[in-house]
């Protein structure tokens, strides 16, 4: 293991190294996930920014591994890679973190940001799996007409 892979694992916090190394969530960079399979598959991209500065983080990381067993193989989670994480929360347009962006194969059906209670993730997630993918919502700055 090279040094920089070691710091980059040694700088993950266990409850997200855990989903890694126990669950086998793959964590990707912007080009991995640009380049996931363009099917039907439902990609849930965990986006965690620094836990200690959003500490909801750590409790989506212990409700995404029940979300996923909850609807087995229709889900597939993935880390966001932290040194990509800015550039794809501005291709994805929340403002909130933590957040769990929901693709269908690479497009857009929508997100969840911080944590929320158990019936609430069951109904949007509900919603999501058969909505029709959408354009990502802006980051919100508001545009001036001249």
């Amino acid at each position: 293991m090279n040094p920089a892979t070691a710091h980059a694992e040694s700088a993950t916090p266990p409850l997200i190294q855990r989903l890694i190394d126990d669950y086998g969530y793959p964590m990707l960079g912007a080009a991995d996930i640009d380049a996931l399979p363009a099917d039907d598959r439902v990609n849930v991209l965990f986006f965690t920014e620094d836990p200690k500065k959003y500490p909801e983080t750590l409790d989506v990381a212990v409700v995404l591994p029940e979300l996923v067993a909850h609807y087995g193989a229709r889900l597939h989670p993935v880390i966001v890679a932290r040194a990509d994480e800015k550039a794809l929360q501005e291709r994805y347009g929340f403002a909130q973190w933590p957040t769990l962006v929901f693709l269908r194969g690479r497009d857009y059906l929508g997100a969840i940001s911080r944590i929320q209670d158990w019936h609430v993730y069951l109904e949007r997630i509900d919603e999501l799996l058969t909505a029709e993918p959408t354009r990502p919502p802006g980051v919100g700055v508001p545009v001036v007409g001249a």
